[in-house]
C-alpha cells in the first residue's frame, strides 16, 4: 500500500532540497515518519525533495506502484525512533535557570545516521591553501589558532551594579520563551500550522522553523539564530555599529576621523638565509603617518576574519592569487594597484574602517611580532561573531524610523535586479576592454609600424635618385615613418593608461556584486520568519508578543542591509565618475601625442 498524503497548505520552497506544494495536491511519501517535523516525497508535478510535516495530512489509499525509495542512505528503513516525552519540561516560571544553554535544536543521535550535521556559525570564509603566500613562523605560531565561536546562544554571567570594572558593557539578549517552545518535541516542525483537529491548536504552542538546510548563509551567519531571539552576549561601546537615517534611507554612521592609506614600494625580500623570497608592500595610514610593512598573506588573513565577522557587509575582495611569476614586475605592479582598489574602499566604509582587526592590520609595527601575534589571537576570538554581531547593530528608533515590511522587500528585489544586470554588464564590458587592449599591444602596434616600414622602403628606393631637389622629400618620407613606427608604440603602452585602470575597477566591482546574493539571502531569511509568525498570529498560536520580538530582529538586519545598499550605491557614483574621467583624460592625453607626431611628420614636407 502506497503512502500518500494530501496538502493543507500552500508551502514554498526556499532551500536547495525542499519542494513547493500547493493545497490539496495529493503527494507521494518515502515515509511515513518526519525527520525533525520534515518528510520527504514526490509533488505532482514529479518534483522530490523535503516539506513541513504539519502542512500535510497521510492518507492510505490501494496503489499499484511502491513508495520511492528514500534519498537518504543514512535514514533508517523506518523513519527515525520518536524522541521520549519531554518529561523534564516545566513551565517557564518553575524552571531553574539552565547552567549552560541549550543547543539550538534538538538533533537525533549520531548513530541514527542523521544527515544534515550542523554547520559552524560564521561566514563562508575558508582559508586559502598552498596559497602563494603561507603562514611561517616569522608572523605566526602553529598553536595561534582561531577559536570556533561557542554555541549560540551560550551563556553569559548576568551583569551586576555590584560587580565593578564592567562599565561600558551591556548584556544584550534576544533568548525568550520562543526557543524553549520548539524543544518541547511533538511530530510537527516548529513554526508550521498544525492540520485542524491535530490538538496543536492551543496559543503560543506553535514557533517559527529553522531551515532545514544548516549550510544555507542565512544559517551560517547566525541571522536565524539571531532572528529567532536566541543571541547573547555583552556588548562593548566600542563595537557598537550605528545605523541612521539619511536623505536616501538608512545609512552607515559616518567614521568620525576619516582617513587614507597609501601602498607603494613592493620590495622583494628574503628570510631563512635567502632560502625563501617574498614581496612586501609599504603601507602608511594618513591618521598615523607609520609606515608598516605588510605581505599578501597578511592581507588574505584580515580579508578572512572581515569575511567571517560582518555577513550583512560586502567585504572587498582581493586581488587573485598566483601561482607562478609571482616576482615579475608586471604581475608585481598590477598587484599593488589591485590592493591599492582594495584599500581605498576599506578605508572608505564607515564600519570596516574602524574595525579592531583591519585597524591592527594598519598600526602594529612591522617589527613587533609579539604584538601582532597578540593582536591576531584577539581578533580570531572575537565573541561578536555569528549571531551575536546582529546584537552590535544600533538602528534608529522613535516614531517615523520603523520599516514597512513591503518596502523593505520591494527595495532589495529591485536592489538584487540591478546587481545582476551590473554583473552581467561588467563582465561585457571587461571582455571587450580586454580585446581591445589585446588589439591595441598587438595588432594596432604591428599595423602601424608595417605602415611605417612600408614608407621607410619607399623612401629608401628615392635615395637611389642622387638629385639634390630630392633630398629633402626622402628625409620627409623618412621621418613620417618614424612617426608611424612611433605611434605604434604609443598604442601598445596606451592600454596601462586608461584600459587596465577600467579592467582593475571592474574587478574589484565584481567582488562586490558576487557578496551581495549572500547579503540578501540573510535579509530574504529574517523576512520569511517574519512572515511565518504573523501567520501564527492570525491563527492564534502564537502570542503578539513574539512576533513582534521577531519583526524586532528582523528590522534590525533589514537596517544594516539597506544602509550597505545605500554605501554601495555612494562608492559606485563616486568611483565610475572618477575613472571615466580619467579614462577619457588619458584617451585626449594620447590622440593629442599621436596628432603631434603626425603634425611633425607634415611640417617636413613645407620645406621640400
Amino acid at each position: 500500500m502506497a503512502l500518500r498524503a494530501r496538502a493543507l497548505y500552500d508551502f514554498r520552497s526556499e532551500n536547495p532540497g525542499e519542494i513547493s506544494l500547493r493545497e490539496h495536491e495529493v503527494l507521494s511519501l518515502c515515509s511515513e515518519q518526519d525527520i525533525e517535523g520534515w518528510l520527504e516525497g514526490v509533488n505532482s508535478r514529479g518534483d522530490r525533495g523535503l516539506f513541513p510535516a504539519s502542512y500535510v495530512q497521510v492518507i492510505r489509499a490501494p496503489a499499484a506502484e511502491p513508495p520511492p525509495p528514500a534519498r537518504y542512505a543514512n535514514l533508517p528503513a523506518g523513519g527515525f525512533e520518536p524522541l521520549p516525552p519531554p518529561a523534564a519540561f516545566k513551565p517557564a516560571a518553575q524552571q531553574p535557570p539552565p547552567a549552560a544553554a541549550p543547543e539550538p535544536f534538538p538533533l537525533p543521535p549520531a548513530a541514527a545516521g542523521y544527515p544534515f550535521p550542523p554547520a559552524p556559525y560564521g561566514g563562508p570564509y575558508q582559508p586559502s591553501q598552498g596559497s602563494d603566500d603561507d603562514w611561517d613562523d616569522d608572523w605566526d605560531d602553529s598553536s595561534t589558532v582561531a577559536d570556533e565561536p561557542g554555541a549560540l546562544g551560550s551563556s553569559y554571567p548576568d551583569y551586576e551594579a555590584a560587580g565593578g570594572g564592567a562599565s561600558g558593557r551591556y548584556r544584550l539578549s534576544t533568548r525568550s520563551e520562543l526557543s524553549l517552545g520548539s524543544r518541547g518535541g511533538g511530530g510537527h516542525p516548529a513554526g508550521h500550522p498544525h492540520p485542524p483537529g491535530g490538538g496543536g491548536g492551543a496559543k503560543s504552542s506553535a514557533t517559527v522553523s529553522r531551515n532545514l538546510n544548516r549550510f544555507s548563509t542565512f544559517v551560517k551567519s547566525g541571522g536565524e539564530a539571531f532572528v529567532l531571539g536566541e543571541a547573547s552576549g555583552f556588548v562593548k561601546d566600542g563595537d557598537k555599529l550605528c545605523v541612521v537615517l539619511g536623505p536616501r534611507g538608512p545609512e552607515w554612521q559616518e567614521n568620525p576621523y576619516p582617513f587614507q592609506c597609501s601602498i607603494e614600494d613592493p620590495t622583494k625580500q628574503t628570510k631563512f638565509k635567502g632560502m625563501k623570497s617574498y614581496i612586501a608592500y609599504k603601507l602608511v595610514p594618513s591618521h598615523t603617518g607609520q609606515q608598516v610593512h605588510r605581505r599578501y598573506k597578511h592581507f588574505d588573513w584580515l580579508y578572512g576574519r572581515l569575511a567571517e565577522k560582518f555577513p550583512v557587509i560586502s567585504v572587498p575582495h582581493l586581488p587573485e592569487k598566483q601561482a607562478t611569476g609571482r616576482f615579475e614586475e608586471d604581475f608585481i605592479s598590477k598587484r599593488r594597484k589591485g590592493l591599492a582598489w582594495w584599500m581605498d574602499h576599506m578605508c572608505s566604509h564607515p564600519v570596516l574602517a574602524q574595525c579592531d582587526a583591519f585597524q591592527h592590520f594598519l598600526t602594529c609595527p612591522s617589527t613587533d611580532e609579539k604584538a601582532w601575534k597578540q593582536g591576531k589571537r584577539k581578533a580570531e576570538k572575537d565573541e561578536m561573531v555569528g549571531a551575536n554581531f546582529f546584537l552590535t547593530i544600533s538602528v534608529p528608533t522613535g516614531p517615523g524610523a520603523s520599516l514597512d515590511l513591503q518596502e523593505v522587500e520591494s527595495q532589495v528585489d529591485g536592489f538584487k535586479a540591478f546587481t545582476k544586470k551590473m554583473d552581467e554588464s561588467a563582465l561585457q564590458l571587461t571582455h571587450t576592454v580586454n580585446e581591445f587592449a589585446r588589439k591595441q599591444v598587438t595588432g594596432f602596434k604591428k599595423e602601424y609600424q608595417k605602415v611605417g616600414h612600408s614608407f621607410k622602403c619607399l623612401s629608401q628606393a628615392f635615395e637611389l635618385d642622387q638629385q639634390a631637389f630630392s633630398a629633402g622629400l626622402n628625409q620627409a618620407i623618412a621621418f613620417t615613418a618614424e612617426a608611424y613606427d612611433t605611434i605604434g608604440d604609443l598604442f601598445a603602452d596606451q592600454p596601462r593608461q586608461d584600459l587596465d585602470p577600467v579592467m582593475d575597477l571592474l574587478a574589484l566591482y565584481q567582488g562586490h556584486l558576487a557578496n551581495f546574493p549572500d547579503i540578501i539571502h540573510v535579509q530574504k531569511g529574517a523576512l520569511t520568519k517574519v512572515k511565518e509568525s504573523k501567520r501564527h498570529v492570525e491563527e492564534g498560536k502564537m502570542e503578539l508578543q513574539k512576533a513582534e520580538g521577531i519583526q524586532e530582529r528582523c528590522n534590525i538586519i533589514s537596517f544594516a542591509t539597506l544602509a550597505e545598499i545605500n554605501h554601495f550605491h555612494k562608492i559606485r557614483v563616486r568611483d565610475f565618475k572618477s575613472q571615466m574621467q580619467h579614462f577619457l583624460q588619458q584617451q585626449i592625453l594620447f590622440f593629442q601625442k599621436v596628432t603631434q607626431k603626425l603634425e611633425e611628420a607634415l611640417h617636413k614636407y613645407d620645406s621640400v
